[in-house]
């Protein structure tokens, strides 16, 4: 093996100690640091978020915190960082803080999706991939993986059903580093096992994410010079329909207002909006009938967010064309047509195919996790067929957004948040 490869296998000896004690005036919490006996070594966290950084998982014993008469999460209500050897159901290469963290997020979105059975698929802390149906975590699972195979290479799937079988079958069909449920049905454990460098991961907690709702936890930031800012974490206001604000706007005296959303539209953006709680800023989503077709994170301007997620979705819809017809990655074919006349064609109708279609996202709804500065983003998006936007609203421009969902044909909905929804 050579030493490149060697730092991914090593396990760092994390130099932490075994409790920490954060004290905010007269309120404490005590933590304790999470280990497991596997292979009869007693091991923390892998390494941190890359090879050659120590780091250490903490699980809150003890203490809480109240303010403004909000009680914060506390003891009794731990999920990733209550992890038990036998909850850990197989190490495969051994957790690392990003294989936890990925889980963790998933998590986050979770608890706004326990309506329905539902299935996230996480990469670098992002959600690739998200779906809820009523026909089961399999189906889900299935659809949340077609939504962008490409990225969810390697990723971390959680559920919040029990796992199927259905469900175990996507995951032999392709690569990933993590799995985790509340529990899994007969059979499926087999299945997953074959994979032994499959980190297994059985969270009983996720039965219970819906009590959590409106409760915060501590957020903390680290500043590189030692410093930190404390938060309230986000707590999703939009948990039903209703809670969404009809479109309106004044200026000079007139008053504007978007179409009202059909129900099908409203629970699109209802899902979209939950998904939206554990994406980077800025970011937007679209969505159809409980599937993720296309999200955009980590952009700087909101209209350059929205074209990274119209440009992904046209090379989704095109790497499933090509899969569904030569069994091959678009990559593979692009490589293939540099020296092979009839792939270039094929390649070339393919990709033609993919504008066609607007990336899959004809009907498609869209949220955006802070207000459209400019119309110019809504206006790109309604040009993929977008039907219908929910957004936070308050911006001065708020009438001409309005103003282009109305010139729109077919007439495009919206509604406002009342929120916005950054996560930095």
């Amino acid at each position: 093996m050579s030493d490149l490869k060697k730092m991914y296998k090593t396990l760092q000896q994390d130099p932490f100690p075994a409790d920490m004690t954060v004290t905010l005036g007269d309120q404490k919490l005590s933590f304790k640091k999470r280990t497991w006996e596997i292979d009869g070594e007693t091991k923390g966290l892998r390494y941190g978020e890359n090879p050659d950084q120590p780091a250490a998982l903490y699980e809150l014993v003890s203490g809480g915190l109240e303010y403004d008469g909000i009680k914060f999460r506390g003891e009794g209500q731990g999920l990733v960082s209550a992890l038990t050897e036998e909850h850990m159901i197989q190490a495969g290469k051994h957790p690392g803080k990003t294989n936890l963290t990925d889980v963790d997020n998933a998590l986050n979105i979770l608890q706004y999706l326990t309506a329905k059975p539902a299935a996230v698929i996480l990469k670098h802390n992002n959600p690739c991939g998200a779906a809820w149906s009523e026909d089961g975590v399999g189906v889900a699972l299935r659809n949340a993986f077609q939504a962008d195979r490409i990225a969810a290479f390697g990723g971390a799937i959680v559920v919040n059903r029990p796992f199927t079988m259905e469900a175990a079958e996507v995951v032999d069909s392709a690569y990933f580093e993590v799995v985790a449920a509340p529990s899994f049905e007969e059979g499926t454990l087999e299945v997953l096992k074959k994979r032994k460098n499959l980190r297994i991961l059985q969270i009983p907690g996720i039965n219970d994410l819906e009590k959590m709702l409106g409760q915060p936890f501590l957020d903390v930031k680290s500043l590189m010079d030692g410093g930190m800012v404390i938060q309230f974490s986000f707590r999703n206001r939009i948990l039903d329909a209703e809670d969404f604000i009809p479109a309106t706007a004044e200026k000079d005296g007139s008053t504007f207002s978007s179409r009202a959303p059909s129900k099908q539209e409203m629970d699109d953006m209802l899902f979209a909006w939950a998904v939206e709680a554990g994406v980077t800023s800025n970011s937007v989503i679209f969505a159809k009938d409980g599937v993720t077709t296309a999200i955009g994170t980590g952009e700087q301007d909101r209209v350059g967010c929205v074209e990274l997620a119209v440009t992904k979705a046209r090379i989704k819809y095109a790497d499933g064309l090509c899969f569904e017809k030569f069994q091959m990655s678009l990559f593979e074919l692009k490589l293939k047509a540099l020296n092979d006349e009839q792939a270039a064609k094929d390649l070339a109708e393919i990709e033609q195919a993919a504008v066609e279609a607007k990336g899959g996202l004809k009907g498609s709804v869209l949220v955006s996790d802070g207000f459209f500065p400019f119309r110019d983003g809504v206006d790109l998006c309604m040009a993929q067929g977008i039907t219908a936007i929910a957004q936070p609203g308050g911006s001065i421009r708020d009438h001409e957004v309005i103003q282009a969902t109305n010139e729109a044909s077919p007439q495009v909905a919206m509604v406002f948040t009342g929120q916005r929804s950054f996560k930095h």
